[in-house]
């Protein structure tokens, strides 16, 4: 069918009181149409054009070629170029347009940019008005003129290509984006055309056709066009608008579009490949994913960037049935090329799952390349999260010949020394390649196991420490606690095995000092008894995530039971040494040890968490189910000791109860051999004041074990058995003495064995009965602590008490409280005022029955002028005058 041409003559350029006008209408255009139409034929010479432009400077004017959709659904093709005018108007602007109705395609199906060079745009109106030969039905057959010379410019606008190429992409979709059009700057519109051309061609034909554009314009803020080519000297006004722009004609683009389809369009275009293009169309998948466009490409020889060939490889191996056997052994070739050396762990991750699709399927010659450099960046690029391929992939030649190349190198890294360093997933890794290229690594397994079982402590922990420390298991909840908090997570701090004041000794035999460093590197500090840690929440319901490493390292085990042997073996040897680190780690890592592997302390540490929930508060209980869960006896293995109480007490103390179930769970020779006695001792020095069974505790401990409490420590509970003998049984002479000496043994000492010690001997020099050498010895040190002591003891109800009903007690009391005048500040001071202060309420009292035994008393246990001393005190009320004449009198005596 003929289409309806229009003819418009715009106004004489910097007359403003002429309009322009239609000076010829085909059919069917109705006035509706060319109001629409004519604000398209608008157009502003750019600044600086001559008023008077010679035909060189008329022809070099920019010319408007437009393409716009109208209301009612149909185009118009038009192009408006400056034309010669009258005398009065020198330059007039000349529109051709085309009308093509609803539903009606361009004469040969072209699209509307392949008609910018057609011969038939007129620039005068014809004499026979709108009937001439349309310039789209003209075009001569075949490929488009529009194409001639678009790979030359392509390849000139190189580093725009793949922006430009992504704006327009989106501007052709069905729903115009919001923001206006995107703007190309370009110094000649013919430019612009060729950029449409780009477009048309990448570009699928439906959104090719969606593509309004106008290759010229000075207001590209107000147009409705979906795409706008300016000069330079209006891009600056483009930007102010808040549009898109483009400024191809000058300085390159620094920054790179992440459109990857755009960038693989861009490589197509720059390789002078469009056919292309219509290729990848041909292929299923979104018409805009870079992969069916960047597998043609590659298949062609076209060199893509890193993640244009993942995409590639993801859409092979999501689709490998779509691609022929030639296709696929050209992608296959394209993506192992040695000359890359640009890959990313992305481009790995992708064509080791086009690796999985194409294994099986095609033959082993042309999957073998892929296996080959897969294995080779599992060990050289250190990539842990590749998918690797079957065991069968390297039969052969094949096989031989990477196991040559790569071997050596798997074994130097797997015995180096730094292996205690090295990531899990890289470890897994080398093992897992190992095995797939048939290598023997027996003899360097057991030191393999070893590390990689201290890594994955170390990992676990890094992973799991937060802003107060570790989470996930958190040993046993305080006593006082409710249930709910005591079955919350369990926390263990890592220690190593048992640290106490002393510290357990370590895999060497050396003791370990408190806030030393174990095997998980982290410190810690020793506990006192009773007060155990409270429980910490991981923050998340459930079981805590599984490490990233978890999936890599089961697999491994699963596939090689001499690994998986070696490093139960390792991890089991570790857990005495690190049991709260070892449980966090079994709580997120299932490992399989259902084997006939014994792995008591592994079990211990599998059983605590689910025991700590069952059990909360209960600790004797807790022990014991972890005891059972080792299926060893004490005395068969007596690091379980070790293990069990780490797990139960982490790095504090038990208390006196809990370490009497210790002691007597094993023999000595079993808590020696554990360390365990360390924590006994710990007990015994951290109990309170009034925990009556740690004196008999400290008394058992330093018989049991008498070798390995040595130094501070045993001066300690010496000073607590001494108390037991104190308090219970007749201790050797010179005790008083002894208390002093002790206590600047065990310094720093722990202030609740300090009381302990000090009310003891207090209470003993109070007792009626106490060795008369004892009390002077202890009269004669002045010690000010040991005197407060003494003061505190006598001011006790019971002492009280004595005094009131037991005359010959008052009696004794005054004796010892008035003699000794100058032995020293502290005890002149401290026995003047319990004379006034306690003795004399005392005495007052009593009857004068009373009153008189004790006075009778003093007379004859000490002399005459005693007695007469202890009536002068009676009577008096000024403590200075009594102190001179009791001086006096026992001076006289």
């Amino acid at each position: 069918m003929s289409l309806a041409q229009v003819h418009h003559i715009s106004a004489a350029a910097g007359d403003e009181s002429a309009e322009g006008r239609f000076t010829a209408v085909g059919r069917g255009v109705t006035a509706a149409l060319l109001a629409e139409l004519e604000p398209l034929f608008a157009y502003v010479l750019p600044d600086g054009a001559p008023h008077r432009p010679t035909d060189a400077e008329l022809r070099s004017l920019p010319q408007a070629f437009t393409y716009a959709v109208l209301s009612d659904g149909s185009r118009a093709v038009g192009r408006t170029a400056p034309a010669r005018g009258e005398s009065s108007a020198p330059v007039r602007f000349h529109t051709h347009a085309v009308h093509i109705p609803v539903g009606v395609p361009l004469p040969g199906d072209r699209l509307p940019v392949e008609a910018w060079r057609s011969p038939h745009w007129a620039t005068v109106t014809p004499a026979g008005g709108a009937s001439l030969s349309d310039p789209l039905g003209a075009l001569p057959p075949g490929p488009a003129p529009v194409r001639e010379g678009l790979d030359d410019f392509a390849v000139s606008r190189g580093p725009w290509l793949a922006a430009v190429l992504s704006d327009l992409r989106r501007a052709s979709e069905e729903a115009a984006p919001a923001g206006g059009p995107v703007v190309l700057v370009e110094r000649r519109s013919a430019d612009v055309a060729r950029w449409l051309g780009l477009a048309a061609v990448a570009l699928p034909r439906e959104s090719a056709e969606r593509l309004t554009f106008t290759t010229y314009t000075r207001r590209p803020g107000s147009s409705a066009l979906r795409v706008v080519g300016v000069a330079p000297e209006d891009a600056a006004a483009a930007r102010e608008a808040g549009l898109r722009v483009h400024v191809c004609a000058d300085r390159p683009p620094v920054e790179a579009t992440g459109d990857v389809w755009a960038r693989t369009a861009a490589r197509v275009w720059r390789s002078r490949a469009p056919e292309l293009f219509q290729e990848a169309r041909g292929l299923p998948g979104d018409p805009f994913a870079a992969g069916p466009l960047a597998v043609v490409a590659l298949c062609a020889g076209v060199g893509l960037g890193s993640e244009e060939r993942a995409a590639a490889a993801a859409w092979a191996a999501e689709r490998p049935y779509a691609l022929d056997a030639k296709r696929t052994g050209q992608l296959v070739e394209a993506l192992t090329s040695p000359g890359i050396d640009d890959r990313t762990g992305s481009e790995f991750d992708a064509v080791g799952r086009l690796f999985g699709a194409l294994d099986g399927r095609c033959p082993a010659p042309v999957t073998a390349p892929l296996a080959a450099m897969l294995v080779t960046e599992a060990v050289r690029g250190g990539n842990g999260s590749l998918e690797l391929p079957r065991r069968d992939a390297f039969v052969g030649p094949e096989g031989e010949a990477i196991a040559g190349v790569l071997g050596p190198e798997i074994l130097t890294e797997l015995e180096s020394g730094a292996g205690g360093s090295r990531p899990v997933a890289r470890t897994v890794q080398l093992l897992r390649v190992a095995r797939l290229l048939g290598m023997n690594t027996r003899d360097l397994l057991p030191d393999v196991a070893t590390r990689l079982a201290t890594a994955l402590l170390r990992e676990t922990e890094a992973e799991t420490e937060g802003p107060e420390g570790p989470e996930g298991y958190a040993g046993p909840g305080r006593p006082e606690e409710g249930a709910e908090a005591a079955a919350g997570p369990l926390r263990a701090a890592g220690t190593p095995g048992l640290t106490g004041s002393r510290g357990a000794p370590g895999p060497s035999g050396t003791p370990r000092t408190p806030g030393t460093p174990g095997p998980s590197g982290a410190v810690r500090a020793a506990g006192s008894a009773g007060t155990p840690a409270a429980p910490r929440s991981s923050g998340t319901a459930g079981s805590p995530a599984a490490p990233a490493f978890a999936p890599a390292l089961l697999e491994l085990l699963d596939e090689q039971f001499d690994v998986r042997t070696a490093l139960l073996g390792a991890l089991d040897r570790i857990a005495p040494e690190d049991p709260g680190a070892v449980a966090r780690f079994l709580e997120r890592v299932a490992l399989p040890f259902t084997g006939t592997q014994a792995l008591p302390h592994l079990r211990m540490c599998a059983e605590a968490p689910g025991a700590m929930t069952t059990l909360g508060r209960d600790r004797t209980a807790l022990w014991h189910r972890i005891l059972r869960a080792a299926g060893l006896s004490p005395f068969a293995e007596p690091l379980v000791l070790r293990t069990a109480a780490g797990l139960v007490w982490e790095d504090r103390a038990p208390t006196v109860e809990e370490a009497r179930l210790l002691l007597e769970a094993a023999t000595s020779d079993a808590h020696r051999a554990a360390g365990t006695w360390s924590r006994l001792a710990d007990a015994a020095l951290g109990a309170p004041a009034d925990a009556e069974e740690a004196e008999a505790l400290a008394h058992d401990l330093l018989r049991a074990f008498p070798q390995e409490i040595q130094g501070r420590e045993r001066a300690a509970l010496q000073l607590l058995a001494l108390c037991r003998d104190l308090r219970t049984g007749a201790p050797e002479p010179g005790w008083a003495d002894r208390v002093r000496t002790l206590r600047d043994r065990a310094a720093p000492l722990e202030p609740q064995v300090q009381e302990r010690a000090f009310t003891a001997l207090a209470e003993r020099l109070l007792a009626p009965d106490r060795p008369g050498a004892e009390l002077y010895a202890f009269v004669r040190s002045d010690d000010t602590d040991l005197i407060a002591a003494y003061d505190r003891a006598a001011r006790t109800e019971p002492t009280r008490t004595r005094l009131r009903t037991q005359p010959a007690y008052a009696a004794d009391c005054f004796t010892v409280w008035t003699a000794h005048p100058h032995v020293g500040p502290a005890w002149t001071t401290t026995a003047a005022a319990l004379l006034e202060e306690v003795l004399r309420p005392a005495v007052r009292s009593m009857s004068a029955e009373l009153v008189a035994e004790v006075e009778e008393t003093v007379g004859r246990t000490g002399s005459s002028g005693r007695a007469n001393a202890f009536r002068d005190w009676n009577r008096s009320r000024t403590l200075g005058r009594l102190g001179r004449r009791i001086v006096g009198r026992v001076r006289r005596g």
